[in-house]
């Protein structure tokens, strides 16, 4: 049950008989109309712009439309009062017998409670995190997972066909690198010292991948030019990066459906038949690109490229997909990797990057929009930094990979849930500031805390009513107004999936989940004053049913809110 959706389609028939009885003309769009929560929970339940986005078209004040629509509405009897309010808004207030429905529908439904058939049928490719395999997975990839992985379960719930991907960019020059910084493990391994030049990686976590290039090649290396051992060397070190990445995935809850290697995109003729595809619709030319504006760098100089037409698919600048050398630029492979995630069927994709590829977002856009002619549209979401901190002040950790702060670090420090929740807690290309104390804060102000906590009471409930020997059902009887905004807030969550979904926004189920709790929390207190609004009342199993319903909605929704965020709902607080 959509509530504010089943609502809209009443208004929207109220709308079709206005104009067939000729107060509206015909030719108006329905599209802008909404039906949403009014900013002002006093105002009413439901609140309409209806007339206000139609009185230009249908050349009437908004006031007037105003009038007709409120006399009509009030005949939907789920509607008990329409005021319009200021030039022409119109609040609605609902019977309470709707809000007795949604307790009951939550509780019948319960993990499909807010299912959505917005997906049905639609394939869509979420990439995420897509580090290098050059070493663990650091903070800011932790950021970049856990808001894709958020944001695939979320689209799965709304109904999408969803697949999880991972990206392997191991065709560049950053995997000789590792094989190189590897080697020099691998050496130390036989006793000698490494030698860390700048541009290698220094971290401690390539020590065990040198003794394992021991343990499987012995000494046959040693005295070897890089020309025989670099490839060897650098397979086993990306096989063992990958594996590392996988665990470090896995600990926070993680698992991909699908990796891809650039790497097998060379020599496969993907590259070729992307690039050919794009010549033969006109977009591929050979030509020289003007300068860089701003500062003239000191080695600049015109020369032929061949390059994409990315302006025609609105681009601010053509892009080079081959130097003048003969070898693919990097951008070459993402656009044949795209084109194989179109090829395999896909009608909507997502990519997630770090704040770091904002510069790279209209040129994938144009080749996704070239290669799939505008059918498949490309999200390009970008994860903004994340700055930890102790007690307010930056904090500085182990750093075991030698640069940075691992994610593996995070999870240590407070565990898979809270990492996640917390990471959720401020939307995508929002900075993100990480307190490890606040984290574990059992606090109101520690919106993890919170939540866990509204579900963990709910269960204490629950757990005394089985002691208690009750039946449950989904009867409920509501009758003080904290009781209703509960109600209410659960009926907001259908829609709240609905928009969530449509603009990937997975934080905005966390919000939700604290303001649900929060509503939850309010009526709990308000209790200590009414005792007729406790849930549990000791030798009255009727009374204790009916009031105990609420709660047990409150718990459906919050646990497949946690769900979707991929954090388990905790049974008591500890």
């Amino acid at each position: 049950m959509n509530i504010f959706a089943e609502i809209r389609t009443s208004l929207i028939e109220t709308l079709d008989a206005m104009v067939a009885d000729g107060e509206l003309p015909s030719g108006l769009s329905w599209g802008n109309v909404a039906v949403e929560p009014p900013r002002d929970a006093a105002h009413g339940d439901m609140a309409t712009n209806a007339a206000m986005v139609l009185a230009k078209g249908a050349g009437k004040t908004p006031r007037v439309i105003a009038d007709s629509l409120a006399k009509r509405l009030t005949s939907d009897p789920r509607i008990a009062v329409v005021e319009i309010a200021g030039p022409g808004f119109l609040n609605l207030r609902l019977h309470p017998d709707v809000w007795h429905d949604v307790v009951a529908e939550a509780i019948d439904s319960g993990t499909t409670f807010g299912h959505s058939g917005m997906g049905a049928g639609v394939k869509i490719n979420v990439e995420y995190v897509s580090a290098n395999p050059t070493g663990p997975l650091h903070v800011g990839h932790t950021r970049g997972a856990v808001f894709g992985d958020a944001l695939a379960s979320l689209l799965a719930f709304a109904g999408y066909d969803v697949t999880r991907e991972y990206y392997i960019n191991d065709g560049g020059a950053q995997v000789d690198v590792l094989a190189r910084s590897a080697f020099e493990r691998y050496r130390e391994a036989h006793g000698l010292s490494p030698e860390i030049a700048e541009g290698l990686y220094p971290g401690d976590y390539l020590v065990p991948v040198g003794e394992a290039l021991k343990a499987k090649f012995g000494d046959q290396f040693l005295d070897k030019s890089e020309d025989v051992w670099l490839a060897p060397v650098r397979e086993f070190a990306t096989e063992a990066m990958m594996e590392l990445i996988r665990a470090d995935l896995a600990s926070l809850g993680v698992k991909m459906d699908h990796f891809f290697s650039e790497k097998s995109l060379y020599g496969s003729g993907m590259i070729e038949k992307a690039i050919a595809d794009l010549d033969g619709k006109g977009l591929i030319y050979k030509g020289t690109l003007e300068p860089p504006k701003g500062k003239m760098p000191e080695d600049w100089e015109p020369r032929e490229q061949t390059l994409f037409r990315s302006t025609a698919h609105g681009d601010d600048v053509d892009r080079p997909i081959m130097k003048s050398d003969g070898a693919w630029t990097y951008f070459a492979p993402d656009i044949a990797y795209h084109w194989d995630k179109i090829d395999r069927g896909f009608d909507e994709l997502i990519d997630v990057f770090g704040a770091d590829h904002g510069g790279y977002v209209k040129r994938m856009n144009a080749a996704v929009s070239a290669l799939s002619d505008g059918r498949v549209p490309l999200d390009v979401k970008l994860t903004q930094l994340v700055k930890l901190y102790k007690d307010g002040e930056p904090f500085k950790m182990s750093k075991r990979a030698g640069t940075f702060v691992t994610l593996r670090d995070v999870v240590e420090q407070v565990g898979p849930d809270v990492a996640r929740f917390v990471m959720l807690t401020r939307k995508n290309d929002a900075p993100l500031d990480f307190d490890f104390a606040k984290a574990i804060e059992q606090s109101k102000d520690n919106p993890v805390f919170y939540v866990q906590y509204a579900h963990a009471r709910i269960r204490s409930v629950m757990r005394k009513a089985e002691e208690m020997g009750l039946e449950f059902s989904d009867n409920t009887k509501l009758e003080d107004e904290a009781e209703f905004r509960v109600a209410q807030k659960i009926a907001e969550w259908p829609r709240l999936v609905e928009i969530a979904a449509r603009n990937h926004e997975p934080h905005r189920v966390a919000f939700y989940l604290y303001e649900l709790s929060q509503e939850f929390h309010a009526l709990w207190n308000r209790g200590n004053d009414k005792p007729q609004l406790r849930f549990l009342h000791e030798g009255d199993s009727a009374a204790t049913a009916a009031k105990i319903a609420l709660p047990r909605a409150v718990a459906v929704v919050i646990s497949t809110g946690l769900g979707i965020l991929g954090v388990t709902p905790v049974e008591e607080m500890r």
